[in-house]
């Protein structure tokens, strides 16, 4: 299968070409937000205070990477985590900050699936267990946010160059691969009970 070249940040336009199923390797620029993150963004937007990073358009990964710095800050291991911790907070995430691709593993709950229709948003699912392997394509460092929150929890501005391969497993168009297979799942063990 062909894998296709992004790069961030997006237009509407290009995130809706992606279909479920699609190969794709990332470069670009992409934000590491986690609950905390997520959590201190969504209260600050409710005060009506800006968040110091720009969301919209950009790429968010669902990562605590593990840092080091030597001079300047540089990504030791960099795997997704679980994106369903975020599934209570994503749907105003993604209305609100408007990211065009969301980076996890495990896929995400309905109502995400929903949104990401409506605003134009899709999921890339990275194999986990491979952090080292997917710090090597995050080659650059360029600058973090809330350090407050901790080394996993910070906001990581990040450089991509050819992050992947990954699946496009939930699309702008309503498919996500993670039901599809659950429905599978779901049929095959009706048959056996």
């Amino acid at each position: 299968m062909k894998v296709r070249k992004i790069v961030s940040p997006m237009s509407e336009e290009e995130v809706r070409s992606l279909r479920a199923g699609d190969i794709v390797e990332l470069s670009g620029e992409m934000l590491t937000l986690r609950d905390e993150a997520h959590m201190r963004a969504l209260e600050m937007h409710r005060q009506g205070r800006t968040v110091p990073f720009q969301l919209e358009g950009g790429a968010l990964y669902h990562c605590g990477p593990i840092m080091k710095k030597e001079g300047q800050w540089r990504v030791l291991s960099a795997g997704p985590t679980t994106s369903a911790r975020m599934d209570s907070l994503e749907p105003e995430f993604i209305r609100v900050f408007r990211p065009r691709l969301i980076i996890g593993k495990g896929g995400m709950s309905s109502e995400v699936l929903k949104v990401m229709g409506q605003i134009g948003c899709a999921y890339l699912s990275l194999t986990g267990g491979a952090a080292v392997l997917a710090a090597e394509h995050l080659p650059e460092v360029l600058g973090v946010q809330w350090e407050d929150l901790g080394m996993a929890e910070a906001v990581w501005r990040l450089r991509a160059e050819g992050l992947g391969p990954m699946v496009v497993a939930m699309d702008s168009h309503g498919r996500s691969l993670f039901q599809e297979i659950e429905e599978k799942v779901r049929k095959k063990a009706s048959l056996i009970l």
